[in-house]
């Protein structure tokens, strides 16, 4: 069962998993061309760090243990969905989601990710990126979200100093 506020919103966590140098865990959809980074629903009763570690070992297949948690962000950051991505014969009716995200470091093994934790993967496939990088490879109505993600926990991956934004920062938040 989703969580959806009174304005439409779903709770949500984001994972940014990071290896030390400061690259990013980006993971290909299950049988489509997209890329993201893990995120998923928070469940009622649930506190968004129990969702973001369920979710971690659900989509990834990684646990607590193989990972060192570096921060969240302060806040909820929200995007709305394009009409054509609506549910609109589910009610409450969820207009977009409103996300907590979590800044991780890998300390386990690599060759612990998997992705059959779950009936239905959500992803097949990953690849380590720059660190903003997923800015541009995500689906467009997730790109302010995932660029301010990363500039408010950027210093927390990066204590000398958050990479520079490449050439195509402009561009891709478009």
């Amino acid at each position: 069962m989703d969580r959806i506020d009174a304005n439409g919103f779903r709770a949500n966590v984001g994972i940014i998993l990071t290896r030390p140098g400061g690259s990013v865990f980006l993971a290909g959809r299950a049988g489509r061309s997209g890329w993201q980074l893990p995120q998923g629903g928070i469940r009622p009763q649930e506190t968004a760090r129990q969702a973001m570690f369920r979710e971690l070992e659900e989509e990834i297949g990684l646990e607590a243990g193989d990972v060192k948690l570096l921060g969240r962000t302060r806040g909820w950051l929200k995007y709305r969905l394009p009409r054509r991505y609506m549910r609109r014969h589910s009610m409450p009716l969820c207009i977009g989601q409103k996300q907590r995200w979590y800044l991780l470091q890998l300390i386990g093994d690599e060759a612990r990710v998997r992705f059959d934790a779950t009936d239905a993967p959500e992803f097949d496939r990953w690849r380590w990126v720059d660190y903003w990088r997923p800015v541009k490879e995500v689906i467009y109505f997730k790109r302010d979200v995932y660029a301010s993600a990363l500039q408010e926990l950027g210093p927390l991956a990066f204590p000398k100093g958050v990479p520079p934004q490449p050439e195509w920062w402009s561009r891709a938040r478009r």
